[in-house]
């Protein structure tokens, strides 16, 4: 009688161990997408004169980007390195966006960079800034790795408030 109740006991441990659920997340992967921007006042629209019309720079954008076991972006962020040279000394930022809009279109911010007016300044009229984990909505990501030449990255300064260089983005990876 002993063997039959432990063969049941076994049994019936089997029989749970095997109806347990997979507890487990679904499956992510964390992969990356690379962008470029070169920054010109002439790609401004309309095009930056004045003592500012001589700078010029480059931005680079990697998204951080979050996939389900399907593809699917969940989640995202991004890192944005600016560089630029040729402002006049003392020249200071106020923002700096994302902004959907072929070339030669203007349109609305997209994604902010979150800069505070006169945060970034360039003594000697070069240098540069970084900006990390910026959060993206997966629509935001989405689109942009659709058609990353419909969006443009810009800066802005007091003396251009509606955008000093402009580029639109280019993936490169």
């Amino acid at each position: 009688m002993k063997s039959r109740y432990l063969c049941g006991l076994f049994i019936l441990g089997c029989v749970v161990a095997g109806c347990g659920g997979d507890t487990t997340a679904s499956p992510s992967s964390v992969s990356s997408a690379m962008f470029t921007a070169p920054l010109l006042p002439s790609s401004e629209v309309p095009p930056v004169n004045g003592s500012e019309s001589n700078a010029s720079g480059t931005a680079t954008i990697r998204f951080n980007l979050t996939k389900d076991s399907t593809g699917y972006i969940t989640a995202a962020t991004m890192d944005v390195t600016v560089s630029v040279t040729g402002f006049p000394a003392g020249t200071a930022l106020t923002a700096s966006h994302i902004h959907p809009g072929a070339a030669g279109v203007n349109g609305g911010v997209f994604v902010d960079l979150g800069l505070a007016p006169g945060e970034i300044s360039f003594p000697t009229g070069t240098g540069a800034f970084t900006r990390q984990g910026v959060t993206l909505t997966v629509d935001q990501a989405n689109s942009i790795m659709a058609n990353p030449a419909a969006y443009y990255l810009n800066i802005h300064t007091v003396a251009n408030s509606g955008g000093v260089a402009r580029g639109q983005l280019t993936r490169t990876q």
